[in-house]
């Protein structure tokens, strides 16, 4: 959210609540700390809602405080919880830990929901902060712990649903048993001979890129790139336009997708399926073997894939070096390989981490959780991406295109740089820079590689992607610091991200030569900046069902010992990691044993006060599962 000072005395931003209920409000653009807001001033302020805070006078040595005045816009569309009642007082108790009160439904609100049901309620009327809210049942969800009713709630806290509206649905269905036409096949370059195939995900459902390559006379290599042509479907101000823009991005919770466009699309038509003709939008280059772009071309064209792999697949062959387009991949492979190099060469950071996957019972339950791999394959589809990207902000800026969609990432702030410097020399680490008071991209690669192999390089990963800046879009290009591009773009993924859709009919516009007004960037940075909200959602959503599975999965492991790492010291406990499955707890402070321990916040340690027994971030420990709290969503550890 933008923040400006509209007085001297007033601040406007977005406000964040924090475990203990204390508000904060973040002023951008500023060296000036957040605002401190005590909760008897929050005043109806929620979690990231948008707020005007009247500033009270600053004392000497002490945060800067202030006080709610309005609230702006609410963040959220309303929350789920389990209905509870009391003294025939009907009353949603939320499932967010950051909502700190609960909402009061009345009887003629109730919509047919049942005490002790997963409900989702919006909130109708809350003018008096010392009251409760008032609130109406949008939907009832199902049983408190049913997997289907607690991923529904997620999602519906976050705006998205699994359900579209009437229009839209009725739209998507006009497109069913669509035929391209000979006047369209005139429009588009027919690639439809070149050797294609796509790489994706075993459980993948849609498939948005594709990869074509074809060996010229000379020796030279002619690699496609190819994204589905959603813009030839989806029209600028129709239902489906409109529904996918409000949504922003599909959704990926742990055991569903919740899709930004309708099935025809995303499944179907837009879907570059093996063996059938489709309408796509592409960047061909013509690359060296070493690795040089020598031509580039966009536009409209018609593919035909042969083979749809999934990354394993493709993987395998690489490795046995046969197979089905065992050359191909295998040049590819090469070509990404050099340009990953050149990348890290720039600049670029390693900020790879390890994430997890759930293997779930046919109810939802999780019997297990496994790291994700990252092999060749999964590199390969990326780095061409990161071309097609790269080139297609380069020739939109090139073009002098006065209105454009950038992916960007600034410089990281000083101030929280600076943070990090002072957080790992805590932990013995040193960064040594060779830009005299900066650090630079390279100074972090080669902390990176010295971690290698430590149980604390994902937690220090961690520590140094919140010190940077949040990658964004926006019309006014800054370059993407983490990629070490001057420009860049998201192209590659309309399926299931709304920007990528405004890029594709950006750059159709200007092959076609269509004028585009100057002044109608402020619309296309306004929706670049609602994009970027909604990507924060949907990835708040995405963490928040894996951290849900993660307490369900130990939930039934109460007793069991397993290996960990401290990921976080604080002055009430001890922050454990379980190095395979990543499900971090808390051991606190009085279960840690017959010492009375005091956290040094200096040493990022808590040390006992007789035995001198220090535990830092970093430390491996063997621990047992004390409790898990789904409603809260915690772990509890104790130490063997």
């Amino acid at each position: 959210m933008l923040m400006k000072k509209t007085h001297p005395q007033y601040i406007e931003g977005s406000l964040s609540i924090s475990g203990k209920g204390t508000g904060y409000v973040r002023v951008p653009d500023s060296k000036q700390d957040d605002i401190e807001i005590d909760p008897s001033f929050l005043n109806t302020g929620l979690h990231r809602d948008k707020v005007k805070v009247l500033l009270h006078p600053k004392r000497k040595g002490e945060s800067q405080c202030g006080e709610i005045i309005e609230i702006i816009a609410r963040a959220k569309a309303g929350f789920s919880g389990v209905l509870e009642e009391e003294k025939g007082i009907y009353f949603l108790v939320p499932s967010d830990p950051k909502m700190y009160v609960d909402i009061i439904i009345p009887k003629d609100k109730l919509n047919g929901a049942k005490v002790g049901q997963k409900i989702f309620a919006q909130i109708i009327s809350w003018k008096d902060s010392k009251m409760s809210p008032e609130g109406e049942v949008i939907e009832i969800l199902g049983k408190k712990g049913e997997n289907n009713a607690e991923m529904r709630g997620i999602a519906l806290e976050r705006g998205f649903s699994a359900f579209f509206p009437k229009a839209v649905n009725e739209e998507a269905r006009k497109l069913e048993g669509y035929e391209i036409l000979e006047k369209e096949l005139e429009k588009r370059r027919d690639l439809r001979g070149v050797p294609t195939f796509t790489i994706d995900p075993e459980d993948a459902k849609d498939f948005d890129d594709a990869i074509s390559i074809l060996e010229l006379e000379n020796g030279d290599l002619e690699i496609g790139v190819h994204i589905a042509d959603v813009s030839h479907f989806v029209r600028l101000g129709n239902h489906i336009d409109k529904e996918a823009y409000k949504r922003g991005t599909s959704v990926y919770l742990v055991d569903r997708t919740i899709p930004m466009l309708p099935e025809i699309l995303s499944n179907d038509l837009c879907s570059l399926k093996p063996n059938v003709d489709r309408l796509s939008m592409s960047a061909v280059f013509v690359i060296t073997r070493d690795g040089h772009v020598k031509k580039e071309w966009f536009g409209k064209t018609i593919i035909h894939s042969d083979k749809r792999f999934t990354y394993e697949e493709a993987q395998g062959i690489l490795d046995k070096k046969h197979g089905l387009f065992h050359l191909e991949l295998n040049i590819l492979n090469h070509l990404a390989k050099k340009f990953k190099k050149e990348r890290f060469e720039r600049g670029a950071i390693s900020l790879d981490q390890e994430e997890v996957k759930f293997i779930l019972d046919p109810h939802g339950a999780p019997l297990k959780v496994i790291k994700k791999v990252r092999g060749d394959t999964h590199k390969l589809v990326e780095e061409f991406m990161l071309l097609a990207n790269r080139k297609i902000a380069e020739f939109m800026s090139r073009a002098g295109s006065q209105v454009f969609v950038y992916r960007i990432h600034d410089l990281p702030d000083r101030e929280k740089i600076e943070n990090l410097i002072l957080f790992l020399k805590k932990l013995g680490y040193h960064i040594k820079s060779k830009q005299g008071d900066k650090v630079s991209s390279y100074d972090l690669n080669e902390l990176l590689e010295k971690l290698e192999g430590k149980a604390e390089k994902d937690m220090i990963q961690t520590m140094i992607v919140r010190s940077m800046q949040k990658a964004v879009y926006s019309t006014k290009n800054v370059g993407h610091y983490g990629l070490a591009f001057k420009h860049y773009t998201h192209f590659t993924s309309p399926i299931r991200r709304y920007p990528d859709l405004m890029v594709h009919r950006l750059l159709y516009g200007k092959l076609e030569g269509h004028k585009i007004s100057a002044d109608a960037w402020k619309d296309y940075e306004k929706m670049s900046a609602f994009a970027s909200e909604r990507e924060k959602f949907a990835a708040d959503a995405e963490r928040a069902s894996i951290k849900y599975k993660q307490v369900e999965y130990m939930s039934s492991r109460i007793g069991q010992i397993y290996e960990g790492v401290i990921t976080g010291v604080t002055d009430w406990g001890i922050y454990v990691e379980e190095i395979e499955t990543k499900c971090e707890g808390l051991i606190r402070l009085r279960d840690l044993g017959d010492d009375f321990y005091i956290y040094n916040e200096k040493e990022l340690s808590v040390i006992g006060k007789k035995t001198r027994k220090k535990y830092r971030i970093g430390d491996k420990l063997k621990i047992k599962v004390k409790d898990a709290d789904l409603n809260q969503r915690t772990i509890d550890y104790v130490l063997v």
